[in-house]
């Protein structure tokens, strides 16, 4: 009897022992298959690290960030999909810190303009400004906080060329560096770059005060080569999806959101429903809407993390869901310039 028991208790050792092995093995190929992936991921993105302890803490926060984006698109219960971007090796607090930069303002800045769209009624079912040509290619701001700069530029850049034609890049760098208010690559707000737009009389090109992705002096020769100007801007009406349609129904439009959730940092396409709150750290510019082929309706945006991001630096984002707010905060505070 005490024999048979002695086999009984052998096997569970064993199978115990065996158990473990094999959880031990797993995860040794798991770590293995993941640091294949980094040394991958570090080639296509450039990646070089200044000593190995470097290289150790960014493997880790590389690690725990695909370990995420892999059970996210495995549980399949998104309407959306996440990659593995260039942000892999960024904790959530250094994201912010860089790609982020949206600085809500104590005091208001906005005039005070009754909303121009508010008696329209007859608005398209569908936009996208890209195909009016209201659109310039994706452009990354970098590890410069000044999202907000991009948001403003391509809100003009869409109002200048609906106006009279004209499809011209013009310069972030000149409001990172001139605009009063905000602070550069350290944050700020579209509409501070609206009223410096309307006192600078215009806005010079790309190509004429081109990117740096830091802080810089303002260049008042190359600030005064205008190449477009608006005469006004506007905030759209806060907390109201169909006022936010009336005015995207007529250009681009300017928007802040909470732009820097894992999900948010990661996603690759579909249509995006959250993770997010509404505690609004980043600007995109809203270029169009539309619904998808399972009947979701969607915000159209232009980010400025570069083309490898989302969509080809796009994102498609869920419209009309009820909270007036929108979802990661979209329209709690848009507003458009006036050319």
């Amino acid at each position: 009897m005490a024999l048979i028991h002695g086999k009984k208790l052998i096997i569970v050792f064993l199978l115990i022992l065996e158990t473990s092995t094999y959880q031990a093995m797993s995860r040794t190929l798991l770590e293995d298959s993941i640091a294949g992936r980094y040394q991958q991921w570090m080639a296509k993105y450039g990646r070089n690290y200044e000593d190995d302890a470097e290289k150790e803490k960014r493997f880790k926060i590389f690690k725990d960030n695909v370990e995420y984006i892999d059970k996210v698109n495995n549980e399949g219960n998104r309407t959306y999909k996440l990659s593995v971007n260039e942000f892999a090796d960024l904790t959530t607090e250094e994201f912010i810190a860089t790609r982020t930069g949206y600085k809500i303002s104590s005091q208001p800045s906005s005039p005070k303009t009754s909303f121009r769209y508010e008696n329209l009624t007859e608005i398209p079912m569908t936009m996208d400004w890209r195909e009016k040509g209201a659109v310039t290619p994706i452009k990354n701001q970098e590890q410069c906080g000044c999202c907000w700069a991009f948001s403003a530029v391509a809100a003009v850049e869409g109002v200048t060329q609906i106006k009279n034609g004209n499809k011209i890049s013009l310069s972030e760098q000149q409001l990172v560096d001139c605009v009063e208010g905000s602070n550069g690559c350290n944050g700020g707000l579209m509409d501070y770059a609206f009223e410096y737009i309307i006192q600078n009389q215009g806005l010079a090109s790309e190509e004429n005060y081109p990117y740096q992705a830091m802080d810089g002096t303002c260049d008042q020769q190359m600030a005064s080569n205008i190449v477009a100007q608006i005469s006004s801007y506007e905030d759209v009406p806060s907390n109201n999806e169909e006022a936010l349609l009336q005015a995207v129904a007529n250009h681009p439009v300017s928007v802040a959101i909470e732009g820097s959730s894992p999900d948010f940092k990661s996603y690759s396409s579909g249509v995006f429903t959250g993770e997010c709150g509404t505690n609004l750290d980043h600007a995109v510019t809203v270029i169009g809407y539309g619904m998808s082929d399972d009947g979701t309706k969607y915000w159209l945006i232009k980010n400025s993390w570069g083309t490898t991001w989302g969509e080809s630096g796009y994102m498609r984002i869920q419209r009309d869901t009820g909270a007036p707010e929108g979802v990661c905060g979209i329209a709690k505070k848009p507003s458009y310039p006036v050319a």
